[in-house]
């Protein structure tokens, strides 16, 4: 029997440990200086871009076949959750590039995977993710948005609504009608590049966190593209945005982590320096109480994220499928939750000063919020898992 200090069934390798401490240190020195000012300024973070560029963690899910890292699902959730944990809107560099591209590298042709997934992995693009429209959010199925056969080509038309990082990515993966009668079955994906006539954007939307990353919508006016842009067989688009997801959900997961942990961290040192009635604040044990539960339950989402990306590696290598579906959305649910408690507990024990912007906890806590709604809010994911009980 092995000795306990090789016992690593439950704790992720010393691979992912190197990982994590590597990325921990370029977040603090490279990405959490801007992340105030990010937020201020609502622009995008290029510093963080450049600096997740520069040591290949931008899109470290990009298989090494096509000069990417090959990370796989632990490693990207650990990259994700180190940024999250000093600026979300940075974090949604990497997350957005794994939402936008795993529809390619899960159904594309060879064709498609070498010519995007190069650029992606040298970080000379980005990719975005373009499933919502204005009529069909958790109703996917609905959109309207049109792609019709024109000889070699086809050309779309439509409007796609909450497209993070529009603008600013390459390349998007749209999802568009083929056929009208089949619903679901009628939808094909395609790959559409920012510089395609008729592409433009709309004016970047006004939120209330994530504000580096811009959201916006994508409007597609007689965009003609070729028939080999087509992801996948005719009609099987909206399936292959549904498998995406499965994966990508544990992305946003461990974007709530990270923004949980920030805040976490940022508490506890406050309660340990404030000091109230004689002694620190963290000597009392009503804190004590509320620090605790925030750490058991951002422990108790950390492992359920970790279970949900091994299982996503297995299934990304050919592995049962079975049970991905459940686990992706609950520990997307689970963890987000748990992110909105945390950050405003974290407000809380800051008093009033976790209500000004000259601390971080408010926009961690304005942060957090939308990994409750978006790749699926925490109703739908109910809805999900309740369909999908292991």
């Amino acid at each position: 029997m092995a000795g306990t200090a090789d016992f690593d069934l439950y704790r992720p390798s010393d691979e992912h440990a190197m990982l994590r401490d590597a990325v921990r240190s370029l977040a603090e020195a490279k990405i959490a200086p801007f992340a105030a000012e990010v937020d201020e300024e609502a622009r995008f973070p290029q510093e963080a871009l450049d600096a997740l560029v520069a040591n290949d963690l931008h899109a470290v899910h990009v298989p090494d076949a096509y000069g990417g890292a090959g990370a796989d699902a632990l490693a990207t959730v650990i990259v994700i959750e180190e940024v999250a944990r000093v600026c979300a809107s940075s974090s949604l560099i990497p997350a957005v590039n794994k939402l936008g591209s795993l529809p390619v590298i899960l159904s594309g042709s060879e064709e498609l995977k070498s010519t995007y997934l190069a650029p992606l992995a040298r970080g000379d693009a980005m990719f975005s993710y373009c499933l919502s429209e204005p009529e069909a959010g958790s109703d996917a199925a609905g959109m309207k948005t049109r792609a019709v056969r024109d000889g070699d080509h086809y050309v779309l038309n439509g409007v796609k609504r909450w497209i993070t990082n529009a603008g600013v990515s390459e390349y998007y993966t749209v999802m568009a009608v083929t056929d009208p009668e089949k619903r679901s079955k009628g939808i094909s994906a395609f790959v559409v590049e920012k510089g395609d006539e008729g592409v433009s954007f709309g004016a970047p939307e006004k939120k209330l966190g994530i504000k580096g990353s811009p959201t916006r919508e994508v409007y597609l006016d007689n965009v003609r593209i070729p028939a080999a842009r087509m992801i996948g067989a005719e009609g099987t688009g909206f399936a292959t945005a549904m498998k995406t997801l499965d994966h990508t959900r544990i992305t946003i997961a461990a974007q709530a982590l990270g923004i949980a942990q920030g805040a976490l961290d940022y508490a506890k040192g406050y309660v340990q320096e404030r000091k109230q009635f004689g002694k620190p604040i963290g000597d009392f044990q009503g804190v004590q109480f509320m620090l605790a539960d925030m750490a058991m339950k951002l422990e108790a989402a950390r492992q359920l994220t970790y279970s949900a990306a091994a299982q996503s590696e297995r299934v990304a290598a050919g592995g049962e499928e079975k049970t991905l579906t459940f686990f992706g959305a609950a520990a997307k649910c689970f963890a987000s939750d748990v992110a909105m408690e945390v950050t405003t507990d974290a407000v809380q024990l800051l008093g009033g000063y976790g209500y000004t912007r000259d601390y971080p906890l408010e926009r961690m806590m304005r942060d957090a919020k939308i990994t409750q709604i978006y790749e699926g809010t925490n109703q739908v994911q109910r809805i999900v898992m309740a369909r999908n009980l292991p």
